[in-house]
């Protein structure tokens, strides 16, 4: 006779309701932040060629687009800006007139209660498409931090409810929260993109935000992906120097760097599911290889599993319906 088992995990996953109530990670609609790019002109709605839906808009049909974003339930946007000029320090990232100033100022005044989350650097708006002041071929980090600061100002000048910069130069986070408290806005976050790492799956971002380096590449000031400890030592850095949130870039292929900045930092903690990610996924979907639904919702859930307790991806629209009928 057999001896009989007294341990079997599967009583507990017998049928949904069972399996719902012992679920250790939820994923919820108010975790996800949704990114959008917005261009000059009016009426344009352009799906962007590497991102199947995803698109560039103008503000018009942007502030449509958001309201739609918040009646789903997501609570914060992020916004990203392609001007129609581009020179060697990126005047118009701070530029009053701005198209990111003037988009802040359209969503905010439409829908007052959706959080504006700007994205805080100059590669969209430099022609040489680097994050910062380029000398001698080198991003120069000391005279950056200055037009990074004035960029942030001006989106919060604008309306922003909270700054990301994602440039990696050395002392940013210190510069805006510096710069913002001198202003009266001390009540304003930065959410800082403490670990960016020098990774391929930003590629169809690349062309989303037409931001690629004119020469060479982003690793003297991106993280290494070989990297793990250093990542901690940027995190406790940003936090030191004034930020709310941190954020781990990207996300499915660092997964470890969640975690471990979740164990050794208890604060707000995000991460960005980006362009890669997202590509992969949907041009495997249109093939018909998987199901976008289900390893949609499986990621996310990886990254919530990891420690993130929010999330940045071009697929929270689908995943707010998703959530919210299932």
């Amino acid at each position: 006779m057999k001896e009989q088992l007294v341990k079997r995990p599967r009583r507990l996953r017998l049928n949904q309701n069972i399996r719902d109530m012992v679920r250790e990670t939820s994923l919820d609609v108010k975790d996800l932040i949704y990114p959008y790019f917005v261009v000059e002109g009016k009426n344009i709605k352009e799906e962007i060629e590497a991102m199947p839906k995803a698109f560039h808009f103008s503000i018009d049909k942007l502030v449509e687009d958001v309201k739609e974003t918040y009646e789903l339930g997501i609570p914060a946007i992020l916004l990203f800006g392609i001007p129609s000029s581009k020179d060697e320090v990126g005047s118009q990232a701070y530029a009053s007139s701005g198209i990111v100033q003037r988009a802040v100022r359209a969503i905010k005044e439409a829908i007052p209660s959706m959080i504006v989350i700007t994205d805080v650097c100059l590669c969209e708006y430099t022609s040489h498409g680097h994050c910062g002041v380029v000398e001698d071929g080198y991003v120069d980090n000391d005279k950056t931090l200055e037009l990074i600061a004035k960029t942030a100002l001006s989106h919060v000048k604008a309306g922003a409810d909270m700054v990301a910069p994602s440039d990696m130069m050395d002392g940013r986070v210190g510069c805006i929260r510096q710069i913002l408290d001198s202003e009266g806005y001390v009540t304003v976050p930065i959410m800082a993109y403490s670990a960016k790492y020098a990774s391929g799956f930003y590629g169809p971002f690349r062309e989303a935000a037409q931001s690629a380096p004119q020469f060479g590449d982003r690793r003297s000031y991106q993280m290494d992906p070989a990297n793990s400890d250093e990542a901690l030592r940027e995190i406790a850095l940003d936090i030191e120097e004034g930020a709310d949130i941190v954020m781990v870039k990207p996300a499915l292929a660092y997964l470890d760097i969640i975690r471990r900045a979740k164990d050794n930092f208890k604060v707000p903690l995000a991460t960005y599911n980006v362009s890669g990610e997202y590509s992969m996924i949907k041009a495997a979907a249109l093939k018909g290889w998987l199901d976008e639904k289900v390893v949609v919702l499986e990621s996310l859930t990886s990254m919530k599993r990891a420690g993130a307790d929010m999330i940045i991806t071009y697929f929270a629209k689908d995943a707010a319906k998703w959530l919210t009928t299932r």
